[in-house]
């Protein structure tokens, strides 16, 4: 249960912290969760991962769809992919993967200090 909720606070504090702070304050997030909930370090990148590849996923749906598709369109054929979400998962795995490692980060940090 307490993993489901560190999804949950990652993809929270994710969103209200990237309408203030630069988007790479996500890791700064996910480090911080990880470190407050104690997370092991081999739950802690999925944990961040799926938080982040949540957020960002539903976040890029939100505004693409409010665009009507155009920046997707467009990124799709720069990069000759074949439909535009893919160029949307394929983003939101980026974004996944910068949480999974800062939230992995963050639980050995906690065990560095701990020593």
């Amino acid at each position: 249960m307490r993993i489901f909720f560190a999804i949950f606070l990652i993809a929270v504090f994710s969103f209200g912290t990237t309408y203030v702070f630069p988007w790479w304050s996500i890791a700064i997030v996910c480090s911080i969760v990880s470190i407050i909930l104690r997370i092991s370090t081999g739950k802690a990148f999925w944990v961040g991962f799926l938080g982040i590849f949540v957020f960002w996923l539903s976040l890029a749906v939100f505004r693409d769809l409010a665009n009507n598709h155009i920046l997707s369109n467009r990124m799709a054929q720069l990069f000759h992919l074949p439909f535009s979400a893919f160029f949307l998962v394929v983003s939101a795995i980026v974004g996944g993967l910068v949480g999974g490692i800062s939230a992995w980060a963050g639980s050995e940090l906690r065990l560095l200090l701990n020593r």
